[in-house]
């Protein structure tokens, strides 16, 4: 059975693992080697998270299956816009994609934040991740195309997508 609890920075060695393995499986037709080490390096080192969650104050949840952690995901309100969430990440260990777990995850996010006046959750996708129509069929939509510089050269090819909740 999966349950949503709260995550800590005491959770931080699962939230790396778990973005570890689950990047490798999720990128490994996207990113060179090299990329996909470097944005692990600048969004989960231990420095990251720490400032994502105590200076950024991201909320953070794990998903749990039997008490083991299985996904995690991060969201905040966006800034300059009071109705507006913006999910950061999400990621689940491979062996549970397809078994509803995120959708459970997603959903967990989308009442917490009904519950902040938000009326919009937003997110940004790689363009060629498969995640995108998991995303569609859950009701997002394509708002907008980025590109981001993140460093040494690199960038982020998303779409912005949007749910209205």
């Amino acid at each position: 059975m999966v349950t949503i609890r709260s995550a800590g920075i005491a959770a931080i060695p699962v939230i790396r693992s778990i973005a570890q393995r689950s990047w490798a499986e999720a990128y490994k037709d996207i990113l060179q080697p090299d990329q996909m080490s470097y944005m692990l390096e600048k969004f989960y080192s231990l420095a990251a998270l720490d400032h994502q969650f105590n200076v950024l104050k991201y909320k953070t949840v794990l998903a749990l299956d039997n008490n083991q952690p299985v996904g995690f995901a991060t969201y905040s309100p966006k800034e300059n816009a009071r109705d507006v969430f913006k999910l950061h990440k999400i990621y689940l260990l491979p062996e549970q994609h397809g078994r509803g777990t995120g959708r459970y995850l997603l959903e967990h996010i989308i009442e917490d934040i009904k519950n902040h006046q938000a009326n919009i959750l937003e997110l940004n996708v790689n363009r060629f991740n498969k995640a995108r129509s998991f995303y569609e069929k859950l009701g997002f939509r394509i708002v907008e195309e980025v590109d981001i510089p993140i460093g040494n050269g690199y960038f982020m090819n998303d779409y912005v997508m949007q749910k209205s909740i």
